[in-house]
């Protein structure tokens, strides 16, 4: 299968003759900061063409069409969703509505890439993954530290056994505020919180290196609205090793990552999960520094997650190997427990006990 600049994505590499990689068309669902950030990326690859934006008005669909020269814009999801010119859509909203916005596109048969945190919880996630493999249709999390290639060159070196056996992961987010209680981050009709908006990073990191954990312990404190100000968990996993994880609205952390084996450690500095450089520590060696290749692009470059994105469609796939669905499954159920232990429930969730599914 094929792309060219007319057609509905194939998901193939266009092959005539001397001919470019034609386009893949994107739709973008929602105007607000991270929408126009991911934009501001896509318009820049030359193999990406960003057609159409929705927003639930027309004026602020408009605005956001004008600023990045898309040439459609549309007053509600539906539209954007029913658009066969689109090969993918990226879903921006809170992440209250992933559920909603992310199933609308995937009913029409379109393709999605949708922003973290993925769901609300683990049931809203299973639904997701289950309508995009029922429909064979390409789904994928926005995790976009799962594309980055420092990153991922850090992971090679860690299942490489580069510092031997892990041991434990460090990993911590928080900014200092402070946010009123109107704010997004404190509003529990968006999902707020520290965990689901910042903390999904340092669990995310540590599954990408030790997967699921099989036991998890967590403490928060709650504002008056119902949120969780902070977190701190301690995951554990059958192997003996051990994550320390720990996200903030209320105070401005290192952001920092640390992964300790037993031969070695790496360390990750402000901004662990967009590094610029880790430095690998062993033992009866001098550290060793990497540092990201400058033709990357700036180090908060969502680049990285757009090529994956293109490059699974135009192979024919239906998810990525670098954020598979079944591991952003794993991170929604390790974020369902944590919500569980500190008291956390959104508005429209089951009143049931979210319980803690662990794969066979």
């Amino acid at each position: 299968m094929a792309v060219d600049n007319h057609t509905t994505v194939d998901t193939g590499t266009a092959t005539e003759a001397g001919a470019a990689t034609a386009k893949v068309r994107w739709g973008v669902l929602a105007t607000g900061g991270i929408a126009a950030a991911f934009t501001a990326d896509l318009v820049d690859l030359p193999d990406a063409e960003v057609v159409a934006v929705a927003s639930r008005t027309e004026a602020s669909a408009k605005a956001f069409a004008e600023r990045f020269g898309i040439e459609r814009a549309y007053g509600d999801w539906g539209a954007l969703a029913e658009d066969a010119d689109i090969d993918v859509v990226y879903v921006a909203t809170p992440h209250s509505a992933h559920r909603a916005a992310a199933g609308l596109c995937l009913e029409a048969g379109r393709n999605v890439l949708c922003e973290k945190a993925f769901t609300l919880n683990a049931r809203e996630a299973e639904e997701l993954v289950a309508l995009a493999r029922g429909r064979g249709s390409f789904l994928m999390e926005a995790m976009w530290m799962y594309c980055n290639p420092l990153i991922r060159r850090l992971k090679d070196l860690v299942d490489g056994g580069a510092i031997g056996e892990v041991r434990s992961v460090q990993a911590d987010f928080g900014l200092a505020g402070p946010f009123p209680p109107s704010h997004r981050l404190r509003d529990p009709q968006q999902g707020g919180g520290s965990l689901l908006d910042l903390g999904v990073y340092p669990v995310s990191f540590a599954q990408l290196l030790l997967g699921e954990p099989a036991e998890i312990s967590a403490r928060a404190a709650l504002s008056e609205e119902g949120v969780d100000l902070q977190t701190g968990a301690l995951l554990s996993w059958e192997s003996g090793a051990l994550a320390s994880v720990h996200c903030s609205i209320v105070g401005g952390t290192a952001t920092s990552a640390s992964v300790t084996g037993s031969e070695g450690r790496i360390d990750i500095p402000y901004g662990f999960f967009f590094p610029d450089h880790f430095v690998l520590h062993r033992d009866g060696r001098d550290p060793e520094e990497f540092a990201a290749d400058p033709a990357d692009g700036p180090r908060n470059s969502l680049r990285h997650e757009a090529r994956e994105v293109m490059r699974a469609l135009r192979a024919g796939e239906t998810e990525s190997p670098l954020v598979p669905l079944d591991g952003t499954l794993a991170v929604m159920r390790t974020l369902d427990t944590i919500r569980e232990q500190i008291g956390v429930r959104y508005p429209g969730e089951d009143a049931a006990r979210v319980e803690r599914v662990t794969p066979a």
